[in-house]
């Protein structure tokens, strides 16, 4: 009787928690997106320059891949270049078109 009992008080609690709704109040959706874009606004300064010192790390890496092939005489040294530099340039200009994408 007592397993019952319990069985039954169980499935009470179950059909009570389904019927159970509780309410959820959100902000308004255009104050979630100016706080948003503020957000990115304070963090772009850093993102900039941490943008800026990986373009400086790949340079340093991208100068010392180039003189080793360029020593060894390599012939697609060239190319090996081009692509080093553009990877630094991609850099700079994705810095630059942010900024004036957020208006910063």
């Amino acid at each position: 009787m007592a397993v019952f009992s319990a069985l039954r008080l169980g499935f009470m609690l179950v059909i009570l928690c389904c019927f159970y709704v509780p309410t959820a109040h959100g902000q308004d959706g255009v104050a979630g997106i100016n706080e948003a874009t503020n957000k990115v606004k304070s963090y772009f300064d850093a993102g900039c320059n941490l943008m800026y010192a990986i373009g400086a790390v790949l340079g340093v890496i991208g100068a010392v891949k180039v003189f080793q092939k360029w020593n060894a005489g390599e012939p697609d040294t060239s190319k090996v270049a081009a692509a080093w530099f553009g990877s630094c340039i991609f850099l700079v200009v994705v810095a630059t078109v942010l900024q004036s994408f957020f208006g910063i």
